[in-house]
């Protein structure tokens, strides 16, 4: 599994996930920038996502639907802030309605993603912050820690489809 380690951290409101991928940076960068290829990993195994919108660019904006077993749907939305192609981006994100409108009430959270070349190919790191305890504590409960770890394991399967891998 690529994912190293997953460290929260309550007093700053962080959850920080650690992974490593056996392809270069421009690779893996690929898979968040290219909507087509986000969707078939950004949601964990049986949670799919399908992106209606995606803008990787600072200014930009996605949204996103996931796709549960039973037929539930799950809008997300993110606000693009800082994007240093291949090397990191910062998002806000928010859960959504249908339409792309926030859900003020469940508030936004703040990624950024740092991509590292590595002997091996690409470390990623992925810094959540939360505006609350509450909240992050809330989408633990939700399992968020889990859907991360399932969904990064996807990506190798991705990565050996097209023989990026180093």
């Amino acid at each position: 599994m690529p994912v190293l380690d997953v460290e929260k951290d309550l007093d700053r409101t962080t959850m920080t996930v650690v992974a490593e991928f056996a392809a270069p940076v421009e690779r893996v960068w690929a898979l968040y920038a290219d909507p087509r290829q986000l969707e078939r990993h950004w949601g964990p195994p049986g949670w799919p996502a399908t992106f209606l919108e995606h803008d990787l660019v600072p200014g930009g904006a996605s949204h996103y639907v996931m796709s549960g077993p039973d037929g539930e749907r799950s809008h997300g939305v993110w606000r693009v802030l800082a994007v240093d192609e291949p090397r990191s981006f910062v998002l806000e994100d928010a859960f959504a309605d249908e339409r792309g409108v926030a859900d003020e009430q469940m508030g936004w959270t703040r990624m950024a993603a740092t991509f590292t070349a590595t002997a091996d190919g690409t470390r990623l790191v992925f810094v959540t912050t939360f505006r609350s305890v509450e909240q992050l504590q809330q989408m633990l409960d939700m399992g968020m820690e889990e859907g991360v770890k399932l969904a990064m394991a996807q990506i190798d399967g991705l990565l050996a489809e097209d023989g990026a891998a180093v």
